[in-house]
């Protein structure tokens, strides 16, 4: 009994020994210093876009999108969507792989059992024999290789999490962005139809006309131009529409068909200022750049685990168990109990390994690097995304406004030109060519306003909003 007291104390002092004295190989991770502009491109004093403390990436996206179909197809999409699925089923798999990686730090224990029994005809002997045994292990973690395995998973797991919110981010400005395609085409097929109708109009009076002696069969020629130019529009658009919605229930996770429509892309609700926040604060938010960084930090980790691999690995060990039975000779039975125990220790150091050992060190150093090059990159990116969406939306701001006004500058061409043909002051012809530059410049008007909309969402989107649940 003594003796156990004394192995008991031995391996306490051990462990307590082993902690005390244990060390951290590798360099301890430090956010790099990375320069950042102080300001977004092109931001002026006279401009909506001015830089502030707040962000639009800050609110929600069902803040940001207040078409309440649109955010009842994000939410489908966020329930259903199959990156999403599988981005999350990589955070299980990374949680599970920490788990695994984690268990090293703590003592291994097994035990075995083994059952005998059975009758020996020469002596009429019975017996049976009930044997456990339990193992137990635990590596003493001087060098801290097993604390930098664990920290290099630990940073994967958050890794795999930034980029699970990568993709929500994606899918929300994916889903938006072709909601408001789908709403703009919708909108092109709308005036091509008002056109159709007006324009055959037009033919029925320009036929009136002719009965009268006031129209030439030029005329009716040159209006059934602009009829048949509108008509030729309406199969084009219709597979524009019938695409975009299959695309649409692709990101919902469903199969092809329609799409519930909700406000008219003429009232939809553009924000009244687009505030792009600080700069500083895009490295917090946008989670791609957080992704690069723990990426980073598993691959800081992974140094310190290859420069452990140079020293001795230490390994205490114990063992104890006992066999239990009973068997029968000369006609008694006795009962019979063995009992065993053991501890020891196991050192291994590696001593020629024909430079595995520094190669996987150099490894490790260039993964880092390759690693930092990245987390740099991705930073230089985030800001050349948003310095574009944000000059983007500000110029097709713009350009929406100019074409709102040359559609009503041609609307009152269109109404003069008919009158002075009416009054027979004019050919058909300026009627025709007024009518041909209202109808394309309709067109394009409802192009401006969906680019409008589609640039929002990439200042949303490259700001790093749309992945809050």
């Amino acid at each position: 009994m003594q003796t156990r007291t004394k192995g008991g104390l031995s391996i306490v002092a051990a462990l307590s020994l082993s902690f005390l004295c244990s060390c951290t190989m590798g360099p301890k991770y430090s956010r790099p210093a990375v320069q950042t502009p102080s300001t977004f491109r092109d931001l002026s004093e006279n401009s909506q876009l001015q830089a502030q403390s707040a962000s639009l990436a800050d609110l929600p996206w069902w803040e940001v999108f207040k078409d309440t179909k649109l955010q009842e197809l994000i939410r489908t999409a966020l329930k259903q969507n199959y990156d999403l699925q599988l981005a999350t089923e990589r955070i299980n798999a990374a949680r599970a792989q920490l788990a695994v990686t984690r268990s090293s730090l703590f003592p291994q224990v097994q035990a075995d059992g083994n059952f005998i029994g059975g009758k020996e005809n020469t002596f009429q002997t019975k017996y049976n024999f009930l044997t456990l045994v339990g193992d137990a292990a635990f590596q003493l973690d001087f060098f801290g290789r097993l604390r930098r395995a664990t920290e290099a998973s630990r940073a994967e797991l958050l890794a795999t999490d930034a980029a699970r919110q990568t993709v929500v981010l994606t899918l929300v400005s994916d889903v938006a962005n072709d909601y408001f395609t789908l709403r703009q085409l919708d909108l092109q097929l709308q005036i091509t139809h008002e056109t159709v109708a007006t324009q055959t109009d037009s033919v029925k009076l320009t036929k009136l006309r002719l009965e009268h002696g006031v129209a030439t069969k030029l005329d009716i020629l040159q209006a059934q131009q602009v009829l048949d130019t509108a008509n030729a529009q309406i199969p084009d658009l219709e597979r524009q529409i019938a695409q975009e919605e299959n695309a649409i229930n692709i990101l919902l996770g469903n199969y092809p068909s329609g799409v519930p429509r909700g406000l008219a892309l003429v009232e939809q609700q553009l924000p009244p200022e687009v505030p792009a926040g600080l700069p500083s604060a895009l490295i917090e938010r946008r989670p791609d750049i957080r992704e690069a960084e723990q990426v980073l930090i598993a691959a800081n980790a992974e140094i310190g685990v290859a420069k452990a691999e140079f020293f001795p690995q230490i390994s205490l060990t114990g063992s104890g168990g006992g066999a239990f039975g009973r068997s029968s000779a000369f006609t008694s039975l006795f009962p019979t109990q063995i009992g065993i125990w053991s501890y020891g220790a196991q050192v291994s150091q590696p001593i020629f390994t024909g430079g595995a050992l520094r190669g996987n060190l150099h490894l490790a150093t260039s993964q880092y690097q390759q690693a930092l090059i990245a987390y740099r990159q991705t930073i230089q990116r985030a800001f050349g995304d948003v310095s574009d969406a944000l000059i983007g939306y500000d110029k097709l701001h713009q350009v929406r406004i100019r074409q709102q006004d040359t559609v009503a500058d041609l609307q009152e061409t269109v109404r003069i030109s008919t009158l002075r043909y009416q009054g027979g002051t004019t050919t058909y012809l300026e009627v025709l060519d007024s009518q041909r530059s209202l109808y394309a410049a309709e067109l394009s008007l409802a192009s401006a306003r969906g680019d409008e909309y589609r640039s929002l969402v990439q200042v949303y989107r490259a700001l790093g909003g749309g992945w809050q649940q």
